[in-house]
Order: structure tokens, then C-alpha cells, then sequence
């Protein structure tokens, strides 16, 4: 008897254990991030910058667009609906296809709060787009708080 209570006891806490895991799988020939830092992790509101670094890798190369007007890394404040996308420059030649790796930082300006609190609290969402269209993995940086000065 004591060892089928032990068995019921050891299927419960594996079925209670069990969680599901997502596996995000990177596009063949799409970008992968990864987030690596935020700075400051505190900043007063319309005064700071925030800057945001990831790494990359892409397998052929081509991150980033020659055109300004072209925005490839969308970062969304996530307490709104709606990203903002900025401008990558080229990190490797155009017309070349090797695989490069390396960080990027974006540098987000003038960040506010949206209530009438002192402060504040918010996380980023990005998403590196290639020239092809891929695009890479989300990433999620640590919280920042925003203080009213």
C-alpha cells in the first residue's frame, strides 16, 4: 500500500511539475538576438536616454539598409499597443553573403510616463528584421523605471 501511495504521490508531482516550454526556432537565414543590457535602469522622464544593447547573428549577412527612411529593429515600450522602428546602417557589404555576428545598440530618447504618478515602470520588446524580410526572435530587456522630475 505505502508504495502505491508513494507511486500516486510521484505521478501527481510529475504532472504538476510538467510546464510547456516554448522553443522559438530562427528563420533558415534570419536573424537571432540576444538582449544583453539596458542603461540606466532609472531615468527622469523627457531629460534621459536609454540606451538598449542585443547581439546579433544572421548566417548571410545582410542586416541593415543604406536607405535611412528603412526601419529594420522595431522596440516596443510595452505599455503601449504599437512598436517604434528606427533605422539599422549596413553591418556588412551589400552585395555580400557571410554570416556576421556582433552587438548593436539602440538608443531610445525621450521616454515619459503616461500616467499622473511619480513613476513608472516598463520593459522593451525588439525584433531585428533582415533586408529578406526574416525576421529575428523577440527579446525582452529588464524593466526600467521612469520618474517624473
Amino acid at each position: 500500500m505505502k508504495a502505491v501511495f508513494i507511486s500516486f504521490v510521484l505521478a501527481l508531482t510529475a504532472i504538476w511539475g510538467c510546464t510547456e516550454v516554448q522553443v522559438v526556432e530562427p528563420v533558415p537565414g534570419g536573424p537571432l538576438i540576444e538582449y544583453v543590457d539596458i542603461q540606466p535602469r532609472t531615468i527622469r522622464e523627457f531629460a534621459d536616454s536609454i540606451t538598449i544593447t542585443i547581439r546579433y547573428k544572421d548566417p548571410d549577412g545582410d542586416l541593415g539598409h543604406t536607405d535611412p527612411d528603412i526601419n529594420l529593429i522595431s522596440v516596443q515600450d510595452l505599455r503601449l499597443a504599437k512598436a517604434d522602428t528606427y533605422h539599422v546602417p549596413l553591418l556588412a557589404p551589400s552585395n555580400s553573403r557571410i554570416s556576421i555576428e556582433g552587438t548593436l545598440e539602440v538608443k531610445l530618447q525621450n521616454t515619459f510616463l503616461l500616467g499622473s504618478g511619480a513613476s513608472e515602470q516598463t520593459s522593451y520588446e525588439l525584433i531585428l528584421t533582415d533586408r529578406a524580410g526574416n525576421k529575428s526572435n523577440p527579446v525582452l530587456t529588464d524593466p526600467v523605471a521612469i520618474i517624473r522630475e
